[in-house]
Protein backbone atom coordinates (compact mmCIF):
# COMPACT_ATOMS: atom_id res chain seq x y z
CA UNK A 1 0.00 0.00 0.00
CA UNK A 2 1.08 3.30 -0.49
CA UNK A 3 0.48 5.03 2.74
CA UNK A 4 2.64 2.45 4.44
CA UNK A 5 5.39 3.78 2.24
CA UNK A 6 4.66 7.67 3.71
CA UNK A 7 5.57 8.72 7.06
CA UNK A 8 1.77 11.14 7.91
CA UNK A 9 3.32 14.51 7.82
CA UNK A 10 2.38 17.70 5.96
CA UNK A 11 5.26 17.12 3.57
CA UNK A 12 4.29 13.86 2.89
CA UNK A 13 1.00 14.69 2.18
CA UNK A 14 2.11 17.14 -0.33
CA UNK A 15 4.41 14.95 -2.40
CA UNK A 16 2.01 12.55 -2.54
CA UNK A 17 -0.37 14.91 -4.16
CA UNK A 18 2.01 15.41 -6.89
CA UNK A 19 1.98 12.33 -7.63
CA UNK A 20 -1.28 11.66 -7.96
CA UNK A 21 -1.60 14.54 -10.16
CA UNK A 22 1.16 13.15 -12.50
CA UNK A 23 -0.82 10.55 -12.31
CA UNK A 24 -4.12 11.35 -13.48
CA UNK A 25 -2.03 13.11 -16.31
CA UNK A 26 -0.77 9.83 -17.11
CA UNK A 27 -4.41 7.90 -16.81
CA UNK A 28 -5.40 10.53 -19.29
CA UNK A 29 -2.86 10.37 -22.21
CA UNK A 30 -3.40 6.89 -21.90
CA UNK A 31 -7.22 7.06 -22.07
CA UNK A 32 -7.18 9.06 -25.38
CA UNK A 33 -4.29 6.84 -26.46
CA UNK A 34 -6.49 3.86 -26.32
CA UNK A 35 -9.64 5.97 -27.86
CA UNK A 36 -7.27 7.21 -30.57
CA UNK A 37 -6.05 3.47 -31.55
CA UNK A 38 -9.56 2.04 -31.63
CA UNK A 39 -10.63 4.54 -33.65
CA UNK A 40 -7.59 3.80 -36.12
CA UNK A 41 -8.14 -0.55 -35.58
CA UNK A 42 -11.59 0.28 -36.63
CA UNK A 43 -10.70 2.25 -39.90
CA UNK A 44 -7.90 -0.48 -40.57
CA UNK A 45 -10.45 -3.12 -39.79
CA UNK A 46 -13.40 -1.76 -42.10
CA UNK A 47 -10.61 -1.60 -45.12
CA UNK A 48 -9.72 -4.97 -44.36
CA UNK A 49 -13.78 -5.90 -44.50
CA UNK A 50 -13.84 -4.07 -47.96
CA UNK A 51 -10.46 -6.12 -49.56
CA UNK A 52 -11.96 -9.64 -47.79
CA UNK A 53 -15.61 -8.66 -49.69
CA UNK A 54 -13.70 -8.25 -52.98
CA UNK A 55 -11.47 -11.33 -52.54
CA UNK A 56 -14.43 -13.72 -51.92
CA UNK A 57 -16.65 -12.35 -55.35
CA UNK A 58 -12.89 -12.21 -57.17
CA UNK A 59 -12.43 -15.70 -56.01
CA UNK A 60 -16.12 -17.00 -57.26
CA UNK A 61 -15.60 -15.29 -60.68
CA UNK A 62 -12.17 -17.01 -60.69
CA UNK A 63 -13.82 -20.46 -60.14
CA UNK A 64 -16.13 -19.61 -62.66
CA UNK A 65 -13.43 -18.25 -65.07
CA UNK A 66 -11.80 -21.46 -64.70
CA UNK A 67 -14.76 -23.33 -64.98
CA UNK A 68 -15.51 -22.27 -68.70
CA UNK A 69 -11.22 -22.41 -69.17
CA UNK A 70 -11.27 -26.01 -68.78
CA UNK A 71 -13.96 -26.67 -70.72
CA UNK A 72 -12.73 -24.61 -73.50
CA UNK A 73 -9.22 -26.14 -73.74
CA UNK A 74 -9.66 -29.24 -71.22
CA UNK A 75 -7.69 -29.85 -68.15
CA UNK A 76 -4.42 -31.18 -69.72
CA UNK A 77 -4.84 -27.74 -71.94
CA UNK A 78 -5.39 -25.10 -69.38
CA UNK A 79 -2.38 -27.04 -67.33
CA UNK A 80 -0.12 -25.88 -70.57
CA UNK A 81 -1.47 -22.78 -70.77
CA UNK A 82 1.24 -20.16 -70.19
CA UNK A 83 1.18 -18.52 -66.81
CA UNK A 84 1.17 -15.05 -65.98
CA UNK A 85 4.33 -13.44 -64.67
CA UNK A 86 4.69 -10.49 -62.04
CA UNK A 87 8.20 -9.40 -62.83
CA UNK A 88 7.13 -6.10 -64.10
CA UNK A 89 4.43 -5.48 -61.00
CA UNK A 90 6.11 -3.21 -58.33
CA UNK A 91 5.01 -3.67 -54.85
CA UNK A 92 5.99 -0.32 -52.90
CA UNK A 93 5.54 -0.56 -49.04
CA UNK A 94 5.79 2.38 -46.89
CA UNK A 95 5.82 2.57 -43.21
CA UNK A 96 4.61 5.27 -40.47
CA UNK A 97 4.38 5.53 -36.97
CA UNK A 98 1.01 5.73 -34.98
CA UNK A 99 0.91 6.23 -31.27
CA UNK A 100 4.28 3.94 -31.58
CA UNK A 101 2.71 1.68 -33.88
CA UNK A 102 4.08 0.92 -36.72
CA UNK A 103 1.96 1.02 -39.78
CA UNK A 104 2.72 -0.99 -42.86
CA UNK A 105 0.73 0.64 -46.72
CA UNK A 106 1.08 -1.44 -49.55
CA UNK A 107 0.93 -0.18 -52.70
CA UNK A 108 0.48 -2.15 -56.06
CA UNK A 109 -0.49 -1.81 -59.58
CA UNK A 110 -3.95 -2.55 -59.12
CA UNK A 111 -4.48 -2.56 -63.35
CA UNK A 112 -3.90 -7.02 -63.69
CA UNK A 113 -2.27 -6.18 -67.19
CA UNK A 114 0.84 -5.30 -65.51
CA UNK A 115 1.36 -8.80 -65.64
CA UNK A 116 3.52 -9.97 -68.15
CA UNK A 117 1.23 -12.93 -70.20
CA UNK A 118 3.45 -15.17 -72.52
CA UNK A 119 1.95 -15.92 -75.78
CA UNK A 120 -0.22 -18.91 -75.62
CA UNK A 121 -0.39 -21.04 -78.62
CA UNK A 122 -4.17 -21.73 -78.41
CA UNK A 123 -5.14 -18.25 -76.66
CA UNK A 124 -8.53 -18.28 -75.55
CA UNK A 125 -11.33 -15.42 -74.26
CA UNK A 126 -11.60 -17.80 -71.08
CA UNK A 127 -8.11 -18.57 -70.08
CA UNK A 128 -7.12 -15.26 -70.44
CA UNK A 129 -10.09 -13.56 -68.18
CA UNK A 130 -9.00 -16.22 -65.74
CA UNK A 131 -5.84 -15.37 -65.26
CA UNK A 132 -6.41 -11.88 -65.03
CA UNK A 133 -8.86 -12.64 -62.34
CA UNK A 134 -6.23 -14.19 -60.53
CA UNK A 135 -3.97 -11.77 -61.17
CA UNK A 136 -6.44 -9.18 -59.40
CA UNK A 137 -6.73 -11.71 -56.38
CA UNK A 138 -2.50 -11.77 -56.28
CA UNK A 139 -2.78 -7.57 -55.75
CA UNK A 140 -5.68 -7.68 -53.27
CA UNK A 141 -4.46 -10.37 -50.95
CA UNK A 142 -0.43 -7.95 -51.32
CA UNK A 143 -2.27 -4.80 -49.54
CA UNK A 144 -4.84 -7.74 -47.14
CA UNK A 145 -1.55 -9.18 -46.00
CA UNK A 146 -0.12 -5.48 -45.27
CA UNK A 147 -3.80 -4.62 -43.54
CA UNK A 148 -3.60 -7.50 -41.21
CA UNK A 149 -0.11 -6.58 -39.71
CA UNK A 150 -1.49 -3.90 -39.32
CA UNK A 151 -4.62 -4.98 -37.45
CA UNK A 152 -2.22 -7.57 -34.96
CA UNK A 153 -0.03 -4.43 -34.13
CA UNK A 154 -2.90 -2.33 -33.58
CA UNK A 155 -4.95 -4.93 -31.28
CA UNK A 156 -1.52 -5.22 -29.06
CA UNK A 157 -1.02 -1.82 -28.60
CA UNK A 158 -4.50 -1.49 -27.91
CA UNK A 159 -4.41 -4.40 -25.63
CA UNK A 160 -1.65 -2.89 -23.20
CA UNK A 161 -2.80 0.36 -22.89
CA UNK A 162 -6.32 -0.52 -21.94
CA UNK A 163 -4.05 -2.72 -19.62
CA UNK A 164 -1.89 -0.14 -18.18
CA UNK A 165 -5.14 2.39 -17.91
CA UNK A 166 -7.53 0.19 -16.05
CA UNK A 167 -4.40 -0.32 -13.74
CA UNK A 168 -4.12 3.33 -12.97
CA UNK A 169 -7.60 3.71 -13.09
CA UNK A 170 -8.85 0.90 -10.67
CA UNK A 171 -5.51 0.41 -8.57
CA UNK A 172 -2.85 3.40 -8.22
CA UNK A 173 -5.32 6.11 -8.34
CA UNK A 174 -8.00 4.26 -5.30
CA UNK A 175 -4.44 3.71 -3.28
CA UNK A 176 -3.25 6.82 -3.79
CA UNK A 177 -7.00 8.67 -2.43
CA UNK A 178 -6.94 6.13 -0.30
CA UNK A 179 -3.34 7.27 1.20
CA UNK A 180 -4.41 11.02 1.19
CA UNK A 181 -7.50 10.76 2.93
CA UNK A 182 -5.98 8.42 5.60
CA UNK A 183 -2.78 10.55 5.81
CA UNK A 184 -5.04 13.64 6.13
CA UNK A 185 -7.39 12.23 9.23
CA UNK A 186 -4.35 11.20 10.88
CA UNK A 187 -2.88 14.92 10.73
CA UNK A 188 -6.33 16.64 11.76
CA UNK A 189 -6.47 13.84 14.39
CA UNK A 190 -2.42 15.48 15.17
CA UNK A 191 -4.05 19.03 14.96
CA UNK A 192 -6.62 18.15 17.26
CA UNK A 193 -4.80 16.71 19.78
CA UNK A 194 -2.35 19.71 20.12
CA UNK A 195 -5.35 22.14 20.23
CA UNK A 196 -6.57 20.50 22.93
CA UNK A 197 -3.38 20.27 24.68
CA UNK A 198 -2.47 24.18 24.23
CA UNK A 199 -5.94 24.86 25.63
CA UNK A 200 -5.73 22.53 28.80
CA UNK A 201 -2.51 24.07 29.16
CA UNK A 202 -3.75 27.60 29.05
CA UNK A 203 -6.53 26.65 31.06
CA UNK A 204 -4.23 25.13 33.57
CA UNK A 205 -2.20 27.99 33.82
Amino acid sequence: MIADSKAPTRAAVLELMDEETVVREAYVFLDEKRLLLASELLRQLERYRQIAQELAELHSAAREAMQAAIRYHGLDGLQVYPSASGDAVELRQSSRNFMGVELIEIEIDTEPDRFVHPTPVNVSAAAERCGRLYCSIFIKSAIQAGLSGNLYRLLTEYRVTERRSRALENIILPEIDQALREMTAHLDELDLEDAIRVRLRSHAS
